[in-house]
């Protein structure tokens, strides 16, 4: 180990792996707890399977995240960020649909018709605003220029005062 302090804050790359994560989390719930409350499916489509949903969760994220770590760039990054994340993350959903339709042995006007109805009904909705929650969220652990947590006896300025007043040592 060195000696060299740590800078503050959260780097970008660990902020976008933790808004990733709650872009995941948030949608998926949103998507279950919005089908269960309206009682109709996520992609409304017969007979495509789950690949459609999972590879336009998985391009998803993909999106969000490239788009999030660009915007991370700035010193310091804007919340209006989260925007184009939220864009990202939509889109990335509906072309990941597409995909996965034609991958799970779909023609192309199926595919193309499960995206249509994601984007046009509440699933897009779920997705945009879980994206520009996340995406707000990220550009939040990007900015804060916070330390790890320490207790009163790991002060560097006065090495024994902290031991003495604790009794120990």
């Amino acid at each position: 180990m060195t000696d060299e302090p740590r800078p503050a804050g959260v780097t970008p790359p660990v902020a976008v792996v933790f808004a990733a994560t709650t872009f995941v989390a948030l949608t998926i719930g949103g998507l279950g707890v919005v089908s269960l409350v309206r009682d109709s499916d996520v992609i409304t489509v017969a007979g495509l399977g789950p690949i459609p949903g999972v590879l336009g969760i998985v391009v998803s994220v993909a999106l969000f995240s490239g788009i999030l770590l660009w915007g991370l760039r700035a010193s310091p990054p804007g919340y209006l960020t989260a925007v184009p994340c939220a864009l990202g993350g939509y889109i990335g959903e509906l072309g990941g649909i597409v995909l996965g339709g034609v991958v799970s042995g779909a023609d192309l006007a199926r595919a193309v018709a499960a995206a249509a109805s994601v984007a046009l009904g509440w699933p897009g909705a779920v997705i945009a605003v879980a994206a520009l929650a996340s995406g707000a969220f990220g550009v939040f652990l990007a900015r804060t220029r916070g330390g790890r947590p320490r207790w009163a006896w790991e002060n560097d300025e006065d090495d024994d005062a902290g031991a003495a007043g604790t009794g120990i040592g």
